[in-house]
């Protein structure tokens, strides 16, 4: 066990790029049964002062904020003008842009990024909070951006109740447990996630055998094969899929959209409600799993608005 490479392991926020976040805050406000927030549009280049690949620019974006228990929502929606997230609608749509650390220090943070060959993509500042953000290039490495975010003020991210008392989390809980990538070589991306983190590399896990699995995947029966890895950090669980050679969720989203965010996870009860529920919403099921642990359990892939 190594120094994170932040300074700390707390994953703190997921953030999200959307066409229209006024229909994604929507959404993300019933899934999760929380206090809605408004979006908000950031400064103008003399406030936000944003720097992407090295040129001023004027881009802007609308920002919603929704606390879960575990980690933070950033919700964004930029506009035309050159930035990493106008970069990212444009060139693979709608999806998870980053992952986010607060840091102590951005600039030292960004020093010992840079030695370990990670280069900033863009840099700003915002009057929230008085802070500073720094995305850093992880791509190759760790499958999305990562964000330094340094703050001279806390930031809010307690999670609110709705205030309509009989709105509910559409799936009975509103933590994020998981999230999930798929990769081309596991063990090379666990490696780079253990260095970031500065944790011990946990073992690998193969795919049980059929019989005890039993995959459906689209409908049908399958292997499923495939090795993976459970990663630990204060607030979220890291997954890491390595598809193997039958189909899968996994190998389709890795042949289709190649190595990035796959999915998000929530703990559910009464699994056959909540299948019956989202199916009821226009969210049919990908991909069932039975797990073998202390207890038994089941893995569901549901196509979900913004989640997969």
């Amino acid at each position: 066990m190594t120094e994170p490479l932040l300074g700390n392991s707390k994953i703190n926020q997921l953030a999200f790029v959307v066409k229209d976040i006024h229909s994604a805050n929507e959404a993300f406000t019933r899934l999760l049964g929380i206090k809605k927030v408004e979006p908000f549009l950031t400064g103008d280049r003399t406030v936000s002062k944003v720097v992407y690949k090295g040129e001023p620019t004027n881009s802007q974006s609308k920002l919603a904020f929704l606390n879960t228990p575990t980690v933070q929502f950033e919700l964004i929606e930029p506009d035309m003008n050159p930035g990493t997230m106008r970069e990212f609608l444009n060139t693979t749509g709608e999806g998870i842009h980053h992952i986010a650390f607060d840091v102590d220090s951005i600039q030292k943070r960004m020093n010992v990024m840079d030695k370990s060959g990670y280069q900033v993509i863009q840099t700003g500042e915002f009057t929230s909070s008085n802070g500073r953000y720094a995305y850093i290039d992880t791509a190759d490495d760790h499958k999305t951006l990562i964000e330094l975010l340094e703050n001279e003020e806390p930031r809010q991210t307690e999670c609110e109740k709705s205030e309509d008392p009989s709105i509910e989390p559409l799936l009975g809980t509103n933590k994020v447990e998981q999230l999930a990538f798929v990769v081309k070589d596991l063990d090379q991306a666990a490696d780079a996630y253990c260095k970031l983190l500065g944790i011990d590399k946990p073992p690998v896990i193969n795919s049980g055998r059929p019989e005890k699995t039993n995959v459906i995947y689209k409908g049908i029966p399958t292997e499923g094969k495939a090795r993976y890895m459970f990663l630990k950090t204060p607030f979220i669980q890291i997954e890491l899929f390595e598809p193997g050679d039958s189909p899968s969720t996994w190998k389709d989203h890795l042949e289709t959209y190649g190595e990035g965010v796959h999915h998000i996870s929530f703990v559910v009860k009464d699994m056959a409600a909540k299948i019956k529920l989202l199916e009821e919403m226009g969210y049919p099921v990908i991909q069932t799993e039975t797990f073998i642990t202390e207890k038994a359990g089941m893995h569901i892939w549901t196509r979900h608005q913004h989640i997969t």
